[in-house]
């Protein structure tokens, strides 16, 4: 599994319509990949991040993950230091990875995705006879 390049879809601008709106910035959240007997392991951080508010897809080969990270903190800020950013990051899965298995699940802000192998590319133990 590599990281891809692929830019995220956008919508064809019009000639003569201005475009008025400004690019959403991202930031791209720190992945660990573990590799263990069944495949892979992608650990995100997503701080700020529920389970609702994270999206993770595959499309044509394409591992994506989108995140919108929200305050929970009461009342209205008087000053900001810091600003939340919306997490984005893509990944080039190889033809091992079972794409109909992939499994998600988020805990206290951390995104596990297991993207399992396919059965046919598992190491199997032959069995040897004695004839």
């Amino acid at each position: 599994m590599r990281e891809a390049t692929v830019p995220e879809k956008t919508q064809q601008q019009q000639p003569d319509v201005p475009d008025t709106r400004e690019e959403a910035r991202t930031l791209a959240p720190p992945v660990d990949i573990f590799e263990n007997k069944d495949g892979l392991v992608v650990v995100a951080d997503l701080p700020g991040v529920g389970k609702e508010d994270a999206d993770v897809r595959v499309e044509n080969g394409i591992l994506t993950l989108k995140a919108t990270a929200k305050s929970e903190l009461p009342g209205e800020a008087l000053r900001h230091e810091y600003e939340l950013r919306n997490f984005f990051r893509q990944f080039q899965l190889s033809e091992e990875v079972d794409q109909d298995r992939i499994k998600a699940e988020m805990k206290h802000g951390v995104l596990i995705i297991n993207l399992p192998k396919r059965e046919e590319t598992k190491p199997k133990q032959i069995t040897v006879q004695v004839s």
